[in-house]
C-alpha cells in the first residue's frame, strides 16, 4: 500500500506509508481556499491508544487572543497550526517515548483559519479528512527493508542521550558488554549502549539481529556472510557462536583499512578470535579484489536449500549501524538466496581475486527477479569489466535524466547517496546537475559539500544538501546538536530514486557507489527494484533526510546563540527569542505560486 488518499470537498490528505513513519502531504483543491489560511491541526489515532495532537515547536505570541482547545498546551497544533503542507509523523518521543505503538494510525487533518482580525477562529470539526494507515517496519510479502535512524545529529539524540553520549567504549575492546551503562541523559536517568543502539539502529538493526538470532536458534541452518566492517560486538558474537558450531563462512576485507600487522584492527582481532573457536567446515577467508571486499551480505540455507538473503548499505559496524545512515533490504526467498549463495561460492573458490572473478558468468550477468513473493528486481554483482560496469551506470544516469522530459507535476528524483563529488560517475554528474533542472522535484543529500542547493523562494530549482554541513550553531529554541566529525560518514547509503508516486517507479540501492572505480574494482551488489511501494518508503527516507540537514545547512554559518542560560524547553526557548507563529496566510502563498518549489512539493506528493 503505497498511499491513502481522502478528501472533502475543500482538502486532500494522502498519507505516504514509510518505514515507521508516515508522510503526511494536504492540499486545498481551490487555491482561493488558501485565503487567511492559520495552518493545519494534525489529530492521531493509534488503534486503542489515547489520541493526541502532534505538536508545533512555534505558538502565536499571544495564545488568548486566539480560539484554543482547552486542555492543550499552547505548542500543540490544535492551538498552533503547522505552517507547511505535509509533515512526517514518526512516532514516539513526545507522546509514546521511545517505545512508541506500531499498528493502525488514523490521523484526521483539520484546515484552520483566521477572522478579520487575524485571530485563530475555532476548531471546526466539519472540516476534517480523515485517513487511516498501518504504521511500523515495512514488509511486502516476503521482502523486508530496514533503516538506519542516521540522527546522532539531531535534538532527538540530544534530549535522549546528551550532545556527549558515547557511541562505544574508549576502551577499543572488540566485544564489550552493551548492556553496560553509557552515560546519564539531562533527566539524570542512566542509559546503556543497547539502549542507544536500539534508538539509532532501528529497523536495520532489528532486521540484522531477526537474521542472525534466526540461524543461532535453528541448529539445522548455516549462514554465509560478506562484510566490508566488522565489529559491532553483538553481531561479532553470534558469528563466533556460530563458527564454534561450525555454521558459518565469512569472506571479510583485507585492505589496509581492515587489515595491519603492526596494529591490528578490529577485524584483525576478530579474525584471531574466529580461528580459536572455529570448529570445521566454519572457516573464514580475507581479500579485497583490486581495492575492497564491499558487500554487506548475510545468506542463510539450510542443508537442502537456501533460504533468505540480507543485502544493502549498512555495515556490520558500530559506525555502520549507529552513526551512518543506511539501509537493509531482506529477501524471504529461495531463488534469490540461491544466487548470492553461488556468488558467494565462486568468490570463495576464487580467492577473492579479480582475475578468476571477471572470469566467472556474474561479472557481465544481470539477476532479474520478477514480481511474486519478492518485488520486481534487477541485481548486478561487481566488480566487472570497464565496459559493463560503464553500461551500468549509463543505465542508471539515463533514467534519472528521463526524468526531466516528464510534466513538472509528475517528475522527481530523490536520493541519499555518500558521494556525488569523488570520482568519476555519469550517475554523480547527473545529480550533480539535477537541482538546476526546474522541470524535476528534485530533492538530495550526499557528504559531499559541494554544489549545495538550498530552497530560494520564488524559484522551481531543487535540494541539494549535505549530511556533513560543518559547526552548526543553532538558534533558541533549539538546543545544539553533536558534529559527527572524524567517526564516518553521516550519509551512507547510496540510493536514488526516480519517480516515487507514478507510473514507472524505480529505486537504485544495495551497497554500491554507484562510480565506475567502485564498479571496477570493489566487490558489490547494485540493485533496482521496480516497485511502487518500495520506492516510496525510500522516498520517505530521503524526504526526512534532506529536512533536516536543510536547516543544519542553514545554521551552518549562523551567528552565536544567545548568551545565558537555555531555557528549559524549546517553547520557552522560542518565547525567549521572540520567535512566533505569524498571523497572516503570506506563508501558504509560495505554495500556490507556480514558479516556486513549494508550489511543486505541494502538488507532487498531495
Amino acid at each position: 500500500m503505497t498511499s491513502v488518499t481522502a478528501q472533502s470537498l475543500l482538502l486532500s490528505v494522502t498519507a505516504h506509508v514509510g518505514d515507521c513513519k508516515t508522510l503526511l502531504a494536504f492540499n486545498l483543491l481551490q487555491s482561493k481556499s488558501a485565503q487567511n489560511l492559520a495552518g493545519f491541526t494534525i489529530h492521531c489515532q493509534p488503534k486503542g491508544q489515547a489520541p493526541y495532537y502532534l505538536y508545533n515547536t512555534l505558538q502565536f505570541e499571544t495564545p488568548g487572543a486566539h480560539a484554543q482547545v482547552a486542555g492543550e498546551p499552547a505548542n500543540s497544533t490544535a492551538n498552533a497550526p503547522i505552517h507547511k503542507f505535509r509533515w512526517l509523523h514518526v512516532p514516539g518521543s513526545v507522546h509514546q517515548g521511545t517505545n512508541p505503538f506500531f499498528g493502525e494510525y488514523t490521523y484526521t487533518i483539520f484546515p484552520r483559519y483566521f477572522d478579520s482580525k487575524q485571530s485563530l477562529i475555532a476548531l471546526d470539526t466539519t472540516l476534517g479528512v480523515a485517513v487511516s494507515v498501518y504504521v511500523g517496519s515495512f514488509a511486502k510479502n516476503k521482502f523486508k527493508l530496514g533503516f538506519t535512524r542516521g540522527y546522532t545529529q539531531s535534538q532527538a539524540f540530544t534530549h535522549h542521550f546528551g550532545i556527549d553520549a558515547p557511541i562505544r567504549p574508549k576502551t577499543g575492546e572488540l566485544l564489550f558488554d552493551t548492556a553496560q551503562v553509557s552515560g546519564t541523559n539531562a533527566a539524570g536517568a542512566q542509559y546503556t549502549f543497547a539502549d542507544e543502539y536500539a534508538w539509532l539502529g532501528l529497523t536495520a538493526r532489528a532486521r540484522i539481529f531477526e537474521l542472525l538470532n534466526e540461524v543461532l536458534q535453528d541448529t539445522s541452518q548455516y549462514l554465509d556472510v560478506f562484510a566490508y566492517d566488522l565489529n559491532e560486538p553483538d553481531i561479532c558474537k553470534i558469528l563466533l557462536a556460530l563458527a564454534s558450531q561450525g555454521r558459518v563462512r565469512i569472506i571479510l576485507d583485507n585492505a589496509s583499512l581492515h587489515h595491519s600487522a603492526a596494529k591490528p584492527t578490529p577485524e584483525d582481532e576478530f579474525e584471531a578470535q574466529f580461528r580459536v573457536v572455529a570448529k570445521s567446515p566454519a572457516d573464514i577467508l580475507r581479500g579485497h579484489f583490486k581495492r575492497f571486499a564491499h558487500d554487506k551480505v548475510f545468506v542463510s540455507f539450510k542443508p537442502e536449500s537456501a533460504l533468505k538473503v540480507l543485502t544493502g548499505s549498512t555495515n556490520f559496524s558500530v559506525t555502520g549501524l549507529y552513526v551512518n545512515s543506511n539501509h537493509v533490504l531482506v529477501f524471504d526467498d529461495p531463488s534469490v538466496a540461491a544466487e548470492y549463495g553461488k556468488l558467494f561460492e565462486a568468490v570463495w573458490q576464487g580467492g577473492i581475486q579479480l582475475k578468476p572473478y571477471l572470469q566467472s558468468p556474474f561479472t557481465s550477468a544481470t539477476f532479474s527477479i520478477p514480481q511474486g513473493t519478492s518485488p520486481q528486481t534487477d541485481i548486478t554483482f561487481a566488480p566487472h569489466t570497464a565496459q559493463f560496469a560503464s553500461k551500468i551506470l549509463d543505465d542508471v544516469a539515463t533514467r534519472i535524466q528521463q526524468e526531466g522530459k516528464k510534466s513538472t507535476k509528475e517528475a522527481s528524483v530523490l536520493f541519499a547517496v555518500m558521494e556525488i563529488d569523488n570520482g568519476t560517475s555519469p550517475v554523480y554528474t547527473a545529480l550533480k546537475n539535477l537541482h538546476a533542472d526546474d522541470n524535476i522535484f528534485s530533492y538530495g543529500i550526499s557528504d559531499s559539500s559541494s554544489g549545495i542547493s538550498l530552497y530560494a523562494p520564488g524559484k522551481k530549482t531543487g535540494v541539494l544538501v549535505t549530511g556533513k554541513p560543518g559547526k552548526s550553531v543553532l538558534p533558541p529554541p533549539f538546543d545544539q546538536v553533536r558534529s559527527i566529525g572524524g567517526i564516518g560518514h553521516q550519509i551512507h547509503h547510496k540510493f536514488v530514486v526516480c519517480d516515487f508516486n507514478g507510473d514507472d517507479p524505480v529505486v537504485y540501492c544495495g551497497s554500491s557507489n554507484l562510480a565506475l572505480g567502485g564498479e571496477q574494482a570493489n566487490g558489490d551488489n547494485l540493485l533496482a527494484i521496480y516497485d511502487g511501494d518500495v520506492a516510496t518508503v525510500f522516498a520517505i527516507e530521503a524526504v526526512g533526510l534532506v529536512d533536516h540537514f536543510q536547516f543544519l545547512n542553514r545554521m551552518a554559518s549562523a551567528p552565536s546563540p544567545l548568551k545565558g542560560k537555555v531555557p528549559a524547553s524549546k517553547q520557552q526557548a522560542a518565547l525567549a527569542a521572540g520567535w512566533f507563529l505569524s498571523t497572516t496566510d503570506g506563508w501558504a502563498k509560495p505554495y500556490f505560486n507556480p514558479s516556486d518549489f513549494h508550489c511543486t512539493d505541494r502538488l507532487l506528493f498531495a
